[in-house]
């Protein structure tokens, strides 16, 4: 019998590094990956607490998965927008509206300069909101609405059930001229992801990732898998954005986490983080977006740039639709954020000359939730 032990091999008070022989991994098989190094050592009585940070995978393993498929310049090209974050916003309240209620606020979104309209996580296909409603609905008013703006408008619409259903679904995006689909990426698992990865791409459509359920394992900072690890998995398989938190925002997760994640989707050659993140080089996987949400509005855009950059997915959504003026007016002035920040100009400098700034920082100012 092959000697296919794993050894700890580097012991720093309770961090310790596990390496395992190559022969133990099927090839492109994430869930017997996950079965392998998260599987049942989790329910082993002689530990109370165990947690999963990262896994740096080889070359040899690595070339073996697709990842994403359009990698992030791609997505710049497909959606024309090259020198600032991408933007979108759910509408509020999440769910509750018909699918024309939907397309209305989602036409209002696009029209204060958004890019992206996005389903939330809980809205699939639900009696007073069916997909295929909500997707011809959405048609007509995107149609519009590039019509009217001259750029291109797109929408995360979700996707996520079972894996025939998914790919049934993904199908009439893309006969509706759709670029995009959503996935609860958590919640399907790592198959299905890798399965619909590549019935999108033949589609031309690219994933957008929602992490619902992620905190039920990661949140709790000594036991369970962490975010970055999950995000190394998910371009792994071949997502082209998954949400990853603000810092700033209502969610969980802070600053250095936040930039972890960032690079480990962003990054050709992800450089080690000590207790956060270990050496990983991507090989030929292309890049994937990460996508800043939760608890935002135009007074934190500046904060979240900072932390990020501007190679991002920027979604404010209460913090567009509870501007004074609208939700069209909300959109406008998370744009002129943008700008200020671009430009190197204060919000307050920029609101002189932006009056939908203005009257966001008159109501939200620079509140952060807590």
């Amino acid at each position: 019998m092959r000697n296919l032990q794993a050894k700890a091999f580097d012991i720093e008070g309770n961090y310790v590094k596990i390496a395992y022989p190559l022969a133990l991994w099927e090839e492109g098989n994430a869930p017997q990956l996950l079965s392998g190094i998260a599987g049942n050592v989790f329910g082993m009585k002689a530990l109370e607490r165990l947690r999963l940070i990262d896994a740096s995978l080889p070359a040899e393993y690595i070339r073996h998965f697709k990842g994403p498929h359009f990698g992030i310049e791609g997505i710049r090209d497909m959606m024309k927008v090259r020198d600032r974050p991408l933007t979108g916003a759910v509408p509020k309240p999440k769910v509750g509206f018909t699918a024309e209620e939907h397309a209305a606020v989602g036409y209002e979104t696009w029209m204060g300069g958004f890019d992206f309209v996005k389903d939330d996580e809980n809205l699939t296909s639900l009696a007073f909101n069916r997909f295929d409603d909500r997707v011809r609905a959405m048609t007509k008013l995107r149609d519009k609405a590039e019509q009217e703006t001259g750029d291109v408008k797109s929408a995360l619409i979700n996707i996520t059930a079972d894996t025939e259903t998914m790919e049934e679904r993904a199908k009439m995006l893309a006969d509706y001229g759709w670029s995009y689909a959503m996935i609860d990426v958590v919640v399907t698992g790592t198959a299905a992801v890798a399965t619909l990865r590549d019935y999108c791409s033949d589609l031309g459509l690219a994933i957008h990732a929602h992490r619902a359920m992620h905190a039920a394992f990661d949140r709790d900072e000594k036991h369970g898998i962490t975010m970055q690890f999950l995000a190394k998995i998910m371009r792994l398989v071949g997502v082209s954005q998954i949400h990853t938190g603000t810092a700033v925002g209502k969610l969980v997760g802070t600053r250095a986490e936040a930039t972890v994640l960032a690079d480990m989707l962003r990054e050709t050659h992800m450089n080690a983080v000590d207790h956060m993140a270990l050496d990983q080089d991507w090989g030929g996987i292309k890049s994937a977006f990460p996508v800043s949400s939760g608890g935002l509005h135009p007074g934190l855009v500046p904060d979240v740039l900072d932390i990020y950059g501007s190679e991002l997915v920027l979604l404010v959504s209460g913090g567009i639709h509870g501007h004074p003026k609208g939700t069209r007016a909300g959109a406008e002035a998370t744009m002129q954020a943008i700008e200020a920040w671009q430009e190197g100009e204060t919000l307050d400098e920029k609101a002189k000359k932006a009056p939908e700034l203005r009257e966001a920082l008159d109501k939200w100012g620079y509140y952060k939730p807590r």
